[in-house]
């Protein structure tokens, strides 16, 4: 596992793999393919701070499985893994 560390209120992600074929048994090309909407957090920062200075802490952690917006976050590639790094503010639910 890639080690990393968001700061402030970032979070990184590993996108859940899409499945390969469809309901009906179709290969689907990488092409074809919807950007996954879930992950696994497998980072997550110390939490923004206030204009006074306090840290305000994150409602995520380690290990969560959550929802995100489709576009949402910066990807790329850290040890062959590919993770995708966002704001807090643009996960959409946790998995329960």
């Amino acid at each position: 596992m890639a080690k990393i560390e968001p700061l402030g209120d970032r979070v990184a992600i590993k996108p859940t793999p899409q499945e390969e074929v469809s309901k009906g048994g179709i290969v689907l090309p990488d092409t074809a393919k919807e950007k996954p909407q879930e992950g696994k957090i497998i980072a997550v920062g110390p939490g923004r701070l206030t204009e006074e200075g306090k840290r305000i802490a994150m409602d995520v952690k380690k290990g969560d499985k959550v929802i995100y917006s489709k576009y949402a976050g910066a990807e790329f590639k850290l040890d062959g893994e590919e993770l995708i790094i966002m704001r807090e503010g643009d996960l959409l639910a946790k998995k329960i």
